[in-house]
């Protein structure tokens, strides 16, 4: 490819990337923030963990980008009885009375899976976490003695982050296979809030996500595309520097200075975020530049992603585990006003 095809691709993509963010936010308000992040993790082909409470419209919007995307959206209700074979098949009577047993929501679509949305993961048992975590990491799966590519899905999964009983937490090693954690807030904007319980065509979302266009990009084509955004975007020597100073104060906080009101920042880290989590860091942070119509990276591009990447993955002593959110969000918060990129003083 040359140059100017190679330019006129990147631009075309930034243009159909850009008009999904504004489909999705004519229907969704007082989400732009969560929206860039989900477009930026859908260009990085990373999973994604999200953060809210119950009734904020997690599955109008996960429907929305999906529309938007084009293939398949699939969803399960994580419960306590939920068993990894129901990922894969269901069984039923058929209209003469005999069981029968069809492909499951993972199998359900076959390649043209795109969005698969995992609800409440955290009241499903390890055994099935184990398994989603399988197919998120190799996107195939054996079944009825053939094998099933699943080349194009990417998993949102939320977690039940309210009620403790019959709930089971994702170790730390499951959640670092999430690219991120987005958090999907009530609008803070009062006229937002009154859109949303007034304006009648909130209570319809299958038909509000009909108003999105749909297949504004081509869901079959972005793995290929997201290597070409990584091959453009550059990044420079004291940029790298920086990124690694972000990892270790990921992993020693007070050798950076870094301070915490009430905490012990010596003792609070147990482990930083890990290679794989640094590398998606860079990966999401080349999106973030591309949609910002650059082909060089600058400390803001991964100031935009670096909470949504790293919070998740940070393991934290005992004693502060019961405030972890909130500490994640300080630390990291911290670790950007205080780090200094090399050169700059």
């Amino acid at each position: 490819m040359n140059t100017v095809s190679y330019d006129i691709e990147l631009a075309d993509w930034r243009t159909k990337a850009l008009k999904l963010e504004s489909e999705v936010g004519k229907i969704i308000v007082g989400q732009t923030k969560a929206i860039r992040l989900m477009t930026t993790a859908i260009f990085a082909r990373g999973h994604v963990l999200l953060e809210g409470g119950v009734g904020v419209g997690k599955t109008t919007l996960l429907q929305s980008i999906t529309r938007g995307m084009g293939g398949a959206y699939e969803r399960i209700e994580g419960t306590v009885d939920l068993m990894p074979n129901d990922l894969i098949y269901h069984t039923y009577l058929n209209s003469e009375g005999r069981p029968q047993i069809d492909e499951g929501p993972l199998l359900r679509a076959g390649e043209n899976l795109s969005v698969f949305f995992f609800n409440e993961i955290n009241r499903a048992r390890p055994q099935v976490h184990a398994l989603m975590l399988r197919v998120m990491a190799e996107r195939h799966l054996q079944a009825f003695k053939k094998d099933y590519r699943l080349p194009h899905m990417v998993v949102f999964a939320d977690r039940n982050q309210v009620e403790k009983n019959e709930t089971f937490e994702i170790p730390s090693a499951a959640r670092d296979r999430f690219m991120m954690e987005i958090p999907i807030e009530i609008p803070e904007s009062r006229e937002h809030r009154k859109s949303l319980i007034f304006d009648t065509k909130f209570q319809h979302a299958e038909v509000l996500t009909q108003q999105v266009e749909d297949h504004i990009l081509q869901f079959d084509q972005l793995n290929s595309f997201s290597d070409t955004i990584q091959r453009h975007v550059r990044s420079s020597p004291v940029l790298e520097e920086y990124a690694l100073d972000l990892w270790e104060a990921t992993q020693e906080p007070a050798r950076f200075g870094i301070k915490l009101d009430g905490v012990e920042v010596s003792r609070l880290v147990q482990a930083g975020a890990s290679p794989r989590g640094m590398g998606m860091l860079m990966k999401a942070s080349r999106v973030n530049a591309w949609l910002n119509g650059r082909d060089s990276l600058l400390p803001e591009d991964i100031h935009a992603v670096f909470h949504e990447i790293i919070a998740h993955r940070l393991v934290f002593n005992p004693m502060y585990d019961s405030k972890r959110t909130a500490l994640a969000r300080e630390l990291t918060a911290q670790i950007i006003n205080t780090v200094v990129v090399p050169g700059k003083h």
